[in-house]
């Protein structure tokens, strides 16, 4: 009677121990207050304009505008990123517009959109249009080859395709958001980057002593997770691996109690 009861005390740590692993998988950006939020865009991979996950950024722009963001991401996220586009005035516009959302890596590669409505057409008489691009797990580490999310800065770029003249220069809003959803161990992996893909957005001339001096260092972006880059080694990957193998040990000797008793030679009672 002992061998079940030790199974079942062990079930009972395994459920407690993974109760918090499974509550860490819940979205790990949450809406910030928004009174910080930019409301401008960029205009190039340079001089994309930095956002916070969980931000939602506004910016005012013309139709034929390339409208860039940019924003963190770790190993272990899955971001998601959504736009909201007001169109122009149903009466100034001659035709329907497609619009396009992009993501690219810190290497400027484009990734690929896992779900969402990337590129979207909207009607003449529309009022808005609506997209979105969920990426794939970030990894924390990948082949040279391979075209893998990893982590550092990711940007987002926004624009029309197809206009036509008439149809340029029009006024516009946009509305961008950038949320992620933690994946836990099921998106991990072993290895490790040594440094996040964050290239630098800016230049500024070293302070030396010498005056003539015109050296130039680049600036990183200032943005990063709130608990450091590569705050996803933990996951419930180690967990379920530790509680699997105290398992494991616990079935062994059990089955070696059950072999060891069932051998036993049967006592003949004296006399006979």
């Amino acid at each position: 009677m002992r061998i079940p009861r030790v199974l079942t005390a062990a079930l009972l740590l395994l459920g407690v121990a993974t109760a918090p692993a499974v509550a860490d998988s819940s979205p790990s950006a949450s809406p910030s207050d928004d009174g910080g939020a930019p409301t401008q865009a960029g205009t190039s991979f340079r001089t994309a304009t930095e956002i916070e996950q969980g931000q939602q950024a506004t910016a005012s722009g013309s139709s034929g505008d390339y409208l860039y963001w940019s924003f963190p991401a770790d190993a272990g996220q899955r971001p998601t990123v959504k736009a909201t586009v007001k169109l122009p005035e149903a009466s100034t516009r001659n035709a329907a517009q497609t619009w396009q959302l992009d993501v690219y890596d810190g290497l400027r590669r484009r990734q690929a959109c896992q779900y969402g409505a990337q590129t979207r057409t909207a009607v003449q008489d529309a009022a808005s249009v609506e997209l979105s691009c969920t990426l794939r797990n970030v990894r924390a580490w990948s082949e040279t080859w391979a075209d893998d999310p990893l982590p550092g800065t990711y940007y987002v770029r926004l624009t029309a395709i197809g206009l036509g003249a008439a149809d340029l220069g029009l006024p516009l809003s946009v509305e961008v958001q950038v949320s992620s959803k933690d994946v836990g161990g099921s998106g991990a992996v072993d290895g490790a980057l040594a440094q996040p893909l964050v290239p630098g957005v800016a230049t500024s001339v070293d302070a030396s002593e010498d005056e003539d001096s015109d050296s130039t260092t680049a600036t990183l972006s200032s943005l990063e997770p709130d608990d450091g880059w590569a705050s996803g080694w933990w996951s419930d990957r180690w967990v379920w691996t530790g509680f699997g193998g105290v398992l494991a040990a616990l079935a062994g000797i059990g089955g070696y109690a059950l072999t060891r008793g069932s051998g036993r030679p049967s006592r003949v009672p004296r006399g006979v």
